[in-house]
């Protein structure tokens, strides 16, 4: 290939990228995910590779991230099942005792279903006082309708319990109306076509808005209206009050509704940018959240972690890639990287 040959390919990808509006949309080349369907995959090969790494002297801990972090999620369920088959041991299993620390808990969340994850995730969130609003608001929030449903149908099943009667137990006030709004999954597909007229009622009753009685429409609008809409809404509310609508979010609402509604503000401007900031947030510590970081790049690998990275690089200047680089210690800094996938220059 010629070098200008290369500079165009290449200024043509960093133009695609600079879209951040595809994060939602296929590209030509399938997804705005690292992570894509392994073109040459053998599930014989992949069992007998993990098996080899985890029967010799030694756990070959390079290979087993090898495999499973160049496989997408569909293709690393076939080599569970096959493992399965031939060696009539459980693939997550034998791994759980071959691993510790970090890397174990990156492989098991590897091998799990999506919705399964997912129903564990939000089942610790839930359960633990403090991260609610934070890890629930993700999940319920940024799933599509199909894997929120998913999700929910697994939680039921894992632990028994409706996911709506464990957000009734544990949490209260807006933060539990928000919650649970999100999880009836309401929100208004996006038609094509934008209705002002509706638009203009929203603002009008955000900006009227005092007081604990009306809390109910912060929460119609923020969970109900798709994000198309709602963009245009709080562009709208800007140019009528002068200041954006998270301003008054702070003003009305404290605590945990605060950091819900602020979260959930994020999420519909760009959700690309709202993974960018958590992710940041999760690397500033003196030691990283692994959890955090584990969780949105298993988890968006397949679906926009490319738009991601662009935004973490435009507003930190510095790429995701080099900032993992330089926190993350340890057996997992490996899988966490093939993940990330590769440098943003």
């Amino acid at each position: 290939m010629s070098v200008t040959s290369w500079k165009t390919r290449s200024s043509l990808t960093q133009e695609i990228l600079s879209h951040l509006g595809l994060a939602s949309k296929t590209a030509a080349w399938g997804t705005l995910g690292t992570l894509r369907t392994f073109l040459s995959f053998s599930v014989d090969k992949d069992v007998q590779r993990l098996l080899r790494a985890i029967a010799g002297q030694g756990v070959d801990r390079g290979s087993i991230v090898d495999v499973l972090t160049n496989r997408s999620r569909e293709q690393r369920q076939l080599i569970s099942r096959a493992f399965q088959e031939r060696t009539q041991q459980d693939l997550l299993k034998s791994l759980q005792a071959a691993l510790s620390g970090n890397l174990e808990r990156i492989v098991m969340a590897l091998l799990q279903p999506a919705a399964q994850f997912d129903a564990q995730e939000l089942r610790t969130a839930l359960k633990n006082s403090g991260s609610a609003e934070d890890v629930a608001v993700e999940i319920l929030a940024t799933r599509s309708p199909a894997q929120l449903q998913e999700c929910l149908m697994v939680y039921k099943h894992n632990f028994q319990v409706e996911a709506e009667e464990d957000i009734k137990c544990e949490t209260s006030g807006i933060l539990q109306e928000l919650l649970l709004a999100l999880a009836m999954g309401a929100r208004e597909s996006y038609s094509g076509i934008i209705d002002y007229n509706l638009v203009e009622q929203d603002v009008q009753a955000l900006k009227q808005t005092e007081g604990p009685s009306t809390e109910g429409t912060w929460v119609l609008i923020f969970t109900q209206r798709n994000p198309e809409h709602l963009v245009r809404v709080f562009d709208l509310y800007q140019r009528y009050t002068g200041h954006e609508l998270e301003k008054t979010v702070h003003h009305l609402f404290h605590g945990d509704a605060q950091a819900a509604l602020l979260s959930l503000a994020s999420v519909i401007r760009s959700t690309p940018l709202y993974f960018a900031d958590k992710l940041h947030q999760a690397l500033q510590d003196i030691k990283p959240n692994y959890q955090v970081l584990m969780r949105i790049l298993i988890s968006r690998s397949e679906t926009d972690l490319l738009s991601i990275r662009a935004e973490f690089k435009k507003k930190f200047g510095k790429s995701l890639y080099s900032s993992l680089q330089e926190a993350v210690k340890g057996d997992c800094r490996s899988a966490l990287l093939a993940l990330c996938r590769a440098e943003d220059i």
